[in-house]
């Protein structure tokens, strides 16, 4: 089994291969090949399109009897996919293509029918030439009055498109060169115009800003000089104004808190009650000699004047805008309440 796949055999020495016995096999044997489709074709039974390339397990056979220049021509034989008719086709060496014999027509032949015409139509004026120099000249004289005739039809072709449509194409593409120069330009304006304008609103902006900030600062400098004093005097004035109101803010926020802490002096269950009333002199004289001895009213006097002091010394005196202690104040408003409730 491994001797199959070698690609060489074993050959003995004597062997001889002219005595090995050839098979007596007829010329026109056919092989089954598996082949494409040369070309285009259409079945002549049934009209169906058999298209190049299409793949056929075909019968092939040595034509016998035709050669070309030595070499031999083959034929094929397929079936038609559809109805399943024969068709045939040889080869042709000559045109190094493929010939249709029966069965189909081949499609899309026109041009190479064409060409054959024209091949065979040269070839033979070529055989009527060799054999009578006449026709060659009789050919040429055509040859040369059909190309005369050519020139001269083409020359009044161009006659007319230029009548029919005088065009200066050179003018033109200069009105186009022109036309895309100007539109350049003009772009190049409206760039250099469009930054103008945008630093133009930059610097009035700024400028803008700038003003309103000088604006400001000259307010805020006539505010201070407002505020500040124009003559040197003034000083002395504003400061004795501001000490007077701020004595006498001192004064009435001293009062208040004393009467929140201690009380009034005008209520009779108040500071008041300590206060002593001062005596007229007539009533000081009548007293003396009313009372029995000089020590009672020693006595009483000094009574009294602990009190006064002691009060005195509770109370502080405070000094008014008017410039009168407080224990004056304080002296005439308990006579008036004590005269009043007497």
């Amino acid at each position: 089994m491994s001797e199959r796949k070698v690609l060489n055999k074993y050959y003995p020495p004597d062997f001889d291969p002219a005595k090995i016995p050839k098979l007596k096999l007829p010329k026109d044997r056919q092989y089954v090949v598996r082949l494409m489709a040369p070309f285009n074709m259409r079945c002549k039974t049934c009209g169906e399109y058999i298209y190049k390339g299409k793949k056929f397990n075909a019968r092939k056979e040595t034509v016998q009897n035709e050669l070309y220049m030595g070499l031999p021509i083959f034929r094929f034989y397929i079936k038609c996919t559809r109805c399943l008719a024969e068709i045939t086709f040889k080869t042709d060496p000559e045109n190094t293509d493929y010939a249709m014999e029966h069965g189909a027509t081949r499609n899309f032949q026109a041009e190479k029918l064409l060409e054959e015409e024209e091949k065979k139509i040269q070839q033979e004026r070529e055989d009527e030439e060799l054999n009578n120099p006449m026709k060659v000249l009789e050919n040429r004289t055509k040859d040369s009055k059909m190309e005369m005739e050519v020139l001269e039809n083409l020359q009044e072709l161009k006659e007319l498109n230029q009548r029919q449509a005088m065009v200066d194409f050179e003018g033109m593409i200069d009105q186009y060169r022109e036309l895309e120069r100007r539109e350049r330009e003009k772009a190049l304006e409206e760039d250099e115009r469009e930054t103008k304008e945008m630093l133009d609103r930059v610097l009035v902006k700024r400028l803008r800003d700038s003003d309103s900030d000088s604006d400001e600062e000259k307010q805020n400098t006539k505010k201070r000089t407002s505020n500040t004093v124009d003559k040197a005097t003034d000083i002395l004035t504003t400061d004795k104004s501001s000490d007077a109101q701020g004595c006498t803010s001192g004064g009435v926020k001293k009062a208040e808190t004393w009467e929140r802490s201690v009380g009034s002096l005008s209520g009779k269950g108040s500071l008041g009650s300590l206060i002593v009333r001062k005596k007229p002199a007539a009533a000081a004289a009548a007293a003396a000699v009313n009372k029995p001895s000089k020590e009672t009213s020693a006595n009483t006097s000094q009574t009294d004047s602990k009190a006064s002091s002691g009060l005195s010394a509770a109370t502080k005196p405070t000094s008014t805008q008017n410039g009168s202690s407080s224990l004056s104040l304080l002296g005439a408003y308990s006579d008036s309440d004590s005269n009043d409730s007497e």
